[in-house]
Formats: structure tokens, sequence, C-alpha cells
């Protein structure tokens, strides 16, 4: 395969969304890399949806943006945009070429502060755990007047990848 790996994404939950309908909205997140288009399930009626799903994409290229983005479920008319955020791996993609397993469990190994070249609305800690290196973060949504989302990442090694040249 031409992949480098896979990126594990659980979409945790939205917090303070922007509203779309007459009172509330109906949301759902989209994430997109290069032509891979992966989505959650619509939460009706709620602007602190909790999807809590898990989403993978696989990587290509380091390079490539991998973007979020939260659409407003319409029935008759286009979705609404509700805000979209970049979710950057480098830092983790870092942390996991440092070869860092050996460290006891719940360590954290790096804490990735916002910054203008992120989208994070908080500290972003990279946890090794069971083995695993995450990433938690609070993403800001841009091009919206509010709106956050919380998920997680997870690099994931697939055999017979090129993966990320330790």
């Amino acid at each position: 395969m031409d992949v480098l790996g896979a990126l594990r994404i659980r979409v945790r939950r939205g917090i303070n969304l922007a509203v779309r309908d007459t009172v509330s909205s109906d949301p759902y997140c989209v994430v997109k890399c290069g032509s891979q288009k992966v989505k959650t399930k619509v939460i009706r009626g709620n602007c602190n949806p909790v999807w809590n799903e898990v989403l993978t994409i696989y990587v290509k290229d380091l390079r490539d943006p991998i973007v979020l983005s939260v659409f407003d479920k319409d029935t008759f008319t286009e979705d609404d945009g509700m805000g979209e955020s970049r979710i950057d791996i480098k830092p983790l993609v870092e942390c996991l070429k440092m070869g860092l397993q050996g460290l006891p469990d719940g360590t954290k190994v790096e804490r990735v502060q916002p910054s203008p070249d992120n989208h994070l609305a908080d500290e972003s800690p990279i946890i090794l755990t069971g083995g695993k290196m995450t990433q938690n973060m609070i993403l800001n949504l841009k091009n919206v007047e509010c709106g956050k989302v919380e998920l997680q990442i997870e690099w994931v090694q697939i055999p017979g990848c090129k993966g990320l040249d330790f």
C-alpha cells in the first residue's frame, strides 16, 4: 500500500455549536484528507452533541491537510456549514518518532499549546497509555460565530505500509 499509516479520530462531542435551525441544529462532522471523506452520525436538535464515534483515515502524505467540518443536516435544502478546523498531526508524529514506548502508562509526553499555527482552544496533551500514543484536543471552529469540537487522535501502524520512518 502507498500509505504511511492510519489516523484513528475519536470525535467525542461538540461544544456550543452554532444554531442553524430555528432554536437548535442537527449537527454532524465530516473529516477530509485528500480524496477521503468520513463522517459521524447526525445528532438531532442539539448544539452540544455527543458523537463519541471513531473515524479512520489513511494518511499518504503528512503534508496533506486533515480538515474537520461541522454541518447542520437539512431535509429539503443543502446542509448548512457550522464551521471547520484543521487537525494538526505533526506534534503526535514527532512524539511517535522519539520511540518512547517504554515509558510508564499515563505519561504525558508533550503538551501542545494553542498558537496561530493550530486551531487548538486549550492545551493539548499527548499521552502514552497502553503502549499507544494519543493526543486529546479541543478545536476552535473557524468561519462561524461559535463552536468547538473535542476529539482524540491516535496513529495506527499498518503492517505492510511505509510507516513513519522511525
